[in-house]
């Protein structure tokens, strides 16, 4: 399975076994979410260590821990597409993080429209009513 098929197709093959590679990366990570503080569209989620926390308090800008490269991400620094930190948010069980966060780019999605242009964000399909994705 490619990741032209994962990323622009219309079949539905969700990574259910995601968690695991995780566990498997061997760094201490959680759930860090980036929302766009504006129109509160959730743009992408990822996954920090204490390192990029860190960063991301010292820099300004929304940081993950690459959990498939083993490696910090501050998210625009190839791109230029950086998020701007607005305020890093904690919940109740303390076991993840929300970034929101100002959009400095073109889009926070890696992938690009028909147009060529970087999505507002990862979340561009939706599953219909019988299981295919369509774009929104």
């Amino acid at each position: 399975m490619s990741n032209i098929e994962i990323e622009e197709g219309s079949t539905l093959m969700l990574d259910y076994k995601k968690l695991q590679k995780i566990a498997q990366c061997g760094t201490d990570v959680l759930p860090a979410v980036a929302q766009d503080a504006d129109t509160g569209e959730i743009l992408i989620i990822g996954y920090a260590n204490e390192l990029a926390l860190s960063t991301a308090q010292k820099t300004g800008m929304a940081t993950f821990w690459s959990t498939s490269r083993n490696e910090l991400w501050i998210k625009g620094k190839t791109s230029g597409d950086y998020l701007k930190i607005i305020e890093i948010r904690v919940n109740c069980e303390q076991n993840s993080i929300l970034y929101k966060v100002e959009p400095q780019g073109k889009g926070s999605c890696h992938t690009k429209d028909s147009n060529g242009n970087a999505r507002t964000g990862c979340y561009y399909r939706v599953i219909d009513s019988k299981g295919f994705l369509r774009f929104k």
